[in-house]
């Protein structure tokens, strides 16, 4: 099933989870008991992360055919392209559908961790556009994408970034994710500009909840996402305190949630960081 179709059949908000892939050395089955607990959200989908460069990318596929085919759930298998010739994409979007998985998330992607900068590798992919025609062309695949609320770091102007979205879902894109935020009025601000731009399909928010003070630094400088003064108020109180920041954190998320679902928000998309009790709560409180 194509992920486009829960948002199609339904007027109830779709939830959806994230998940990565632990590295080679880290038992893959403690994924799968996260897995199995937060399937009790009845989420609508779960996503896969695709390691940097590609190099999770066969615990990816593995994971992905595994949580439609043991648990029931439809799945989305992220795929980058940025250190990928068109041949293995080629070949990976065969695996995919050989493997039974309908959808993708087609991202661009970090270079590999080894890259000392994008000049030093050999690139046929630029944009995740271009992916995303060619996962068009090769099947008949689900495809979502990445929206940037404040914009992509590279960027250097909304209007550039939004210009570039456009690029994507004019190349065959169903559903936009965007990536964390954490101040709604700049995601409600940036459907209104999308909108302007005739981007018309569902712009889903991604939420991460912040657990821990270290995270969140983490957080914004990969990211570009701005802070709010509620939040670095909690930061400022509670940075000491794990425990404390944690609680905090997750009621934080829930009323982030809370406030999105308020507003019409199509669905939710859960950044888990693969935890299952915190994201469970934050979904019981914001009534999910």
């Amino acid at each position: 099933m194509k992920i486009i179709e829960f948002y199609k059949l339904t007027d109830d908000p779709v939830l959806s989870l994230e998940i990565f892939p632990p590295q080679a050395s880290y038992p893959i089955e403690s994924l799968f008991h996260t897995i199995e607990e937060l399937r009790d959200l009845e989420p609508d989908f779960i996503s896969v992360t695709y390691g940097a460069g590609g190099s999770t990318r066969d615990r990816t596929v593995e994971i992905a055919s595994s949580i439609k085919k043991d648990f029931g759930i439809e799945t989305l298998a992220h795929l980058t392209c940025m250190a990928h010739s068109r041949q293995e994409v080629d070949h990976i979007l065969e695996t995919l559908w050989d493997r039974g998985i309908r959808n993708i998330m087609a991202l661009r992607g970090d270079p590999p961790a080894d890259a000392e900068s994008l000049e030093m590798i050999q690139r046929e992919y630029h944009y995740a556009w271009e992916l995303i025609e060619e996962a068009r062309k090769k099947a008949d695949f689900g495809i979502a994408a990445a929206a940037y609320p404040e914009g992509h770091l590279e960027c250097q102007k909304n209007s550039d970034d939004i210009i570039h979205l456009k690029q994507k879902v004019d190349a065959g894109v169903d559903v936009l994710i965007s990536q964390l935020f954490f101040d709604n009025r700049k995601f409600f601000d940036f459907i209104d500009r999308s909108l302007q731009v005739g981007i018309n399909c569902p712009i889903v928010p991604g939420i991460m909840p912040v657990l821990n003070a270290k995270q969140i630094k983490r957080m914004i400088s990969l990211s570009g996402a701005s802070i709010t003064s509620e939040l670095l108020k909690l930061l400022d109180k509670y940075g000491d305190l794990p425990e404390e920041m944690e609680k905090a954190g997750i009621e934080y998320a829930s009323r982030q949630v809370e406030d999105l679902l308020t507003n019409g928000v199509p669905g939710i998309h859960m950044y888990t960081m693969n935890k299952s009790r915190q994201i469970k709560e934050i979904a019981k409180n914001a009534g999910l």
